[in-house]
């Protein structure tokens, strides 16, 4: 990432949008110290926005609109134009966008990997048989009951220090996390097992902060240049390529991991039969030149293993 001056930085007040979570809030905090950094001019007003997910943390992600509740409320705000910019997860944004808005920057990544918590410190093949493991995420799911299917996967909602208190109150034997999540609070330590990215497949763009904007305010757009890192744009255009071939939000488990090295690009693909437990998987390699044309095709590849035509989009959501 580099200081690109894009615009007028003096003395401009810039509205930032974001949910209203611990790690959200320490997401945002990143973005704004490092445009403060590159712009000294700007000058910045956090506002935390209560979204769908956020409002209903009891009840399936599936059942109140899948990929879309932890940003709706937020892009409408951009829409109206009550913020100038927001910042999100990427693993939360669907495939698709609204027209009129841009991901304009993508963070330096976060270690994507899926992470074991448990209570007794045992790793995943350590637990005992029929261990409760919690999780909300479907993905997760499929994966965990490859690797161990005598566990017993219980749902779990709420932000990073809820899930870890209903895990020390006994309520599950373990949970499953994103690390990049534990890493940005400050709660590494609580991490007992990493999971390895080439067999547990991380979410779409897990790890990455991504910058949103509307197309029409280019200077900001310019002020995100700061904000951009190159490996972590390569690797969402693949990966979300992955996802946006598979018409996006999918109601089934799907997953997707691109490693970038110099030139040279990885992709690691999951995606689950909605009406089995059945996993299909794929790798590909290619150029970084080629990120979306390798996400495409090894969506291709996976649908053609699974003996299907792509999903419609009223059937898909990327559980994450």
């Amino acid at each position: 990432m580099r200081c690109a001056m894009g615009g007028n930085a003096m003395n401009q007040l810039i509205r930032v949008g974001t949910r209203g979570s611990k790690l959200a809030l320490a997401q945002t905090d990143i973005i704004v110290n490092r445009l403060k950094a590159c712009h000294p001019g700007l000058e910045f007003e956090i506002v935390e926005i209560n979204t769908t997910g956020d409002k209903f943390q009891n009840v399936s992600l599936d059942q109140i609109g899948g990929k879309g509740v932890f940003i709706k409320e937020i892009e409408e705000a951009l829409l109206a134009g009550q913020i100038d910019m927001a910042v999100h997860s990427l693993k939360d944004m669907p495939a698709l966008i609204h027209e009129d808005l841009v991901l304009a920057a993508f963070y330096e990544r976060e270690n994507p990997s899926d992470v074991l918590v448990s209570r007794n410190g045992g790793n995943l093949s350590g637990l005992p048989l029929g261990a409760v493991v919690g999780t909300s995420s479907l993905r997760r799911a499929y994966q965990l009951r490859e690797t161990r299917p005598d566990l017993r996967i219980e749902p779990l909602r709420g932000n990073v220090n809820t899930r870890l208190r209903k895990l020390s109150e006994g309520q599950y034997d373990a949970i499953m996390l994103a690390a990049a999540g534990l890493i940005r609070l400050g709660l590494v330590d609580q991490i007992t097992e990493w999971l390895p990215t080439d067999r547990f497949i991380p979410s779409v763009g897990q790890g990455i902060i991504a910058v949103e904007t509307t197309k029409a305010r280019q200077e900001i757009i310019g002020f995100l240049e700061a904000c951009d890192a190159a490996d972590s744009r390569i690797a969402a255009l693949c990966e979300r390529a992955f996802l946006r071939k598979l018409n996006g939000n999918c109601k089934i488990p799907v997953g997707a991991y691109c490693m970038v090295e110099e030139n040279r690009i990885k992709l690691w693909g999951m995606l689950g039969d909605p009406d089995s437990t059945s996993v299909y998987w794929e790798t590909g390699e290619g150029t970084a030149e080629g990120a979306e044309a390798l996400g495409n095709a090894l969506a291709e590849r996976i649908l053609e293993k699974m003996g299907s035509k792509p999903l419609k989009a009223d059937e898909v959501q990327n559980a994450r």
